[in-house]
């Protein structure tokens, strides 16, 4: 296995410069403006937040007025009365840190992932197969495989370490897994669209739970916790702590998003995108690092099954809206993204149709 240095080692030994290949393009940078139309807007200062929408809402109206808008405009939104026990999302950032911070690095490396195979479950810091070229992210994670079943082996995980994190991760994995459905069947019926639409067109649900730590950045101008890009799944669920970090990109300006530890970030991925037309869309969005605190975000993917074909939904296909995205089978968009890497939305647009 290739020797990686971990971000979290790398403060601990005390650097005050960031080597040379976490520092970012300078048109990447979190400073830079060049995505913004209006170089007077700070989006870090901004009190512009993603939507935040109550799931308990009597009016369905209502409610699904909420979501369309959030996916039409942001394809990013906060959930509050989501189900999900607060104690659990409390519980699942409790282990999260505790392996990150209490644990010493020789038995966080026997869970060390495989640096030379993407998408590989256990401890890591680098999310591609990198070049000599490949900036890095100011990141650490551990990433676990959840579902379906047969793909969950809590043997892999630190529970050894950790004694309640097996069960943390499973109690978790399955009310994520209750919520993406909910939220499946809401985003299809503010299509028009039957309720079991989403849920059908993209079948049995691959789950994976990324705990990601960013430590403190002693340059962070210089540095992104996670570079801009889009999932390339079906529908996200985030939950951070209380440092902020998040950013979704929002009409050219970086949004950063206000934590809530009651909500949970909803994130649109590409398949999404497609599966609707283009009608809704998947949120571009990074990580920024600061220089005095450390962070913790949990995101849970839900993505089809490798073999799954994709393509948008007929019903939203009109002569008024013409068909804008070629189907795609769902592993060979995985393998394009992980090749090219993520940089925005351009294995999505790969698939754009001319007009």
């Amino acid at each position: 296995m290739e020797p990686l240095v971990r971000v979290q080692n790398l403060v601990q030994s005390g650097v005050s410069q960031v080597p040379r290949q976490y520092i970012q393009p300078l048109e990447s940078r979190p400073n830079n403006h060049s995505h913004d139309q209006n170089n007077n807007h700070t989006p870090q200062s901004s009190n512009i937040n993603i939507p935040l929408i109550d799931l308990s809402n009597p009016n369905d109206t209502i409610l699904l007025d909420s979501i369309r808008h959030a996916c039409r405009e942001w394809g990013a939104f906060h959930v509050i009365n989501h189900g999900v026990p607060l104690k659990l999302l409390h519980d699942v950032r409790h282990v999260g840190r505790s392996f990150f911070e209490g644990c010493p690095l020789t038995d966080k490396l026997e869970y060390a992932c495989d640096n030379a195979s993407a998408a590989s479950e256990g401890y890591g810091s680098k999310l591609l197969v990198a070049n000599d070229d490949t900036v890095l992210d100011w990141r650490d994670y551990f990433d676990h495989h959840t579902l379906p079943l047969s793909r969950r082996n809590p043997s892999r995980w630190p529970s050894k370490l950790i004694p309640n994190y097996g069960k943390v991760l499973c109690d978790y994995s399955d009310e994520m897994k209750l919520l993406c459905e909910k939220l499946l069947g809401f985003i299809s019926e503010s299509l028009g669209l039957t309720s079991s639409y989403m849920k059908d067109a993209v079948g049995e649900l691959y789950q994976n739970i990324t705990i990601s730590y960013y430590p403190p950045c002693p340059q962070p101008e210089l540095t992104l916790g996670l570079q801009s890009h889009s999932d390339f799944g079906a529908l996200t669920l985030l939950i951070q702590d209380d440092v902020e970090g998040l950013q979704v990109l929002k009409d050219g300006h970086w949004v950063t998003v206000q934590p809530l530890s009651e909500a949970i970030v909803v994130i649109l991925s590409d398949q999404t995108q497609i599966l609707t037309n283009g009608e809704y869309i998947s949120a571009i969005h990074r990580a920024i690092t600061n220089a005095s605190r450390a962070r913790l975000s949990v995101a849970t993917f839900h993505d089809p099954a490798k073999t799954v074909k994709i393509s948008p939904a007929s019903e939203l296909v009109s002569k008024s809206s013409l068909l804008r995205y070629r189907q795609v089978v769902y592993g060979d968009y995985v393998s394009s993204w992980y090749t090219k890497g993520p940089e925005g939305k351009r294995n999505l647009d790969a698939l754009l149709l001319d007009s």
